[in-house]
């Protein structure tokens, strides 16, 4: 696995796939994200933006090898190997986006409430940012996996799907990412850092079965 996820790596770096996402995540950050506001409020909402880009980048991966090339990859490493090396590589660049917004916004914002009234510490408020970010990540890894093939194949459905589930993810009552970031912003108002360890710990089980449902429907139709 440690090749296959080097090699999928490897094929996003050289395709230069990967600028159109990340520098849109850096243009929605370097917007909502200014010097001096609230640490808390700052951390949800550069959380939030990561689950589109997630599942933006997890199908760049999914996609990224030719018909012929993946056909040779599956038949070597098997096909559920072959579709989940993808899968991790997106999520993993993803990961990587995150804990470097999240320590961006750590340095830039103020340890403070909403109100500027209550001081909130750095440190559990890094840690949940962290949280709320993988979690939104995870949630976009199974956004992803089940908006692209071996589920959907036509470009147009998966976009579409993509945008609409994703929208839903974020808005939606009860989503781990929707709980984790609205966790987020509601501390900012009183300076009490939530930590989200239930939406993170359903994040990565929604993750997990998406992952697992893709990589079983490409060993049954290829």
């Amino acid at each position: 696995m440690t090749a296959l996820l080097r090699y999928q790596t490897a094929l996003l770096v050289r395709s230069q796939r990967w600028l159109a996402p990340i520098l849109l995540y850096a243009a929605f950050v370097g917007i909502g994200v200014q010097w001096g506001q609230p640490v808390l409020d700052s951390l949800g909402y550069a959380a939030a933006g990561l689950l589109p880009v997630t599942a933006w980048l997890v199908q760049l991966c999914v996609n990224q090898e030719p018909p012929a090339a993946r056909t040779v990859t599956a038949a070597v490493a098997g096909s559920p190997r072959a579709h989940l090396a993808p899968l991790l590589a997106g999520t993993g660049c993803a990961v990587l986006l995150g804990a470097a917004a999240t320590l961006v916004v750590l340095l830039i914002s103020k340890p403070a409430s909403t109100d500027n009234t209550v001081r909130v510490a750095l440190l559990p408020a890094g840690i949940a940012g962290l949280l709320a970010a993988v979690c939104c990540v995870l949630l976009g890894a199974a956004v992803g996996a089940l908006c692209t093939r071996p589920l959907l194949h036509r470009r147009g459905w998966s976009v579409a799907a993509t945008v609409l589930t994703a929208l839903l993810a974020l808005v939606t009552g009860g989503s781990p990412a929707n709980t984790a970031v609205t966790g987020l912003v509601t501390g900012s108002r009183t300076g009490m850092v939530h930590l989200p360890v239930l939406p993170f710990v359903a994040a990565a089980a929604l993750a997990a079965a998406a992952s697992a449902l893709a990589c079983k429907l490409a060993a049954l139709r290829g």
